[in-house]
């Protein structure tokens, strides 16, 4: 499970150190793929390989099925990690995420998300002020 929050750095070659405690959790490769809300979702490769069949069951009758698959797998890029801790992101997924320099590696449970520094500090504050309303909303889940 992945956990936590922790500020790194990309730099000039789109090189960016995995924490520790999430290299743990993923082997030698994982896939690294837009995310929603403008981040980038790293999921390890038995994840990415469960999500991958539930979007297979997707109808591609459907246009938001379809129009989502593309997005998701469009994105999706294979990376290893290197023996310093660190991936090498493409600069199309870098830009997706508007990931300049400094950016957040978030654990969100069966994945984790790469956010753009300023972008998180953005997102963070206006959820945190709704964050009571959120957790009143997930009651029907059981939470």
């Amino acid at each position: 499970m992945f956990m936590g929050e922790y500020q790194h750095s990309v730099d000039a070659k789109g090189r960016l150190i995995i924490p520790s405690k999430f290299r743990d959790h993923l082997s030698e490769s994982f896939v690294i793929t837009r995310g929603l809300d403008n981040c980038l979702f790293g999921y390890p490769m038995e994840e990415w390989r469960k999500l991958e069949e539930k979007l297979k069951s997707l109808p591609v009758t459907k246009k938001d099925a379809r129009a989502f698959t593309r997005f998701f797998f469009s994105g999706a890029v294979e990376v290893e990690i290197d023996k310093q801790g660190r991936i090498n992101i493409p600069a199309g997924l870098l830009s997706h995420a508007h990931v300049e320099k400094e950016c957040v590696i978030l654990g969100v449970s069966n994945r984790f998300e790469i956010w753009a520094k300023e972008a998180w500090t953005s997102y963070f504050e206006e959820s945190e002020e709704s964050f009571n309303d959120l957790a009143e909303n997930m009651i029907g889940f059981d939470i």
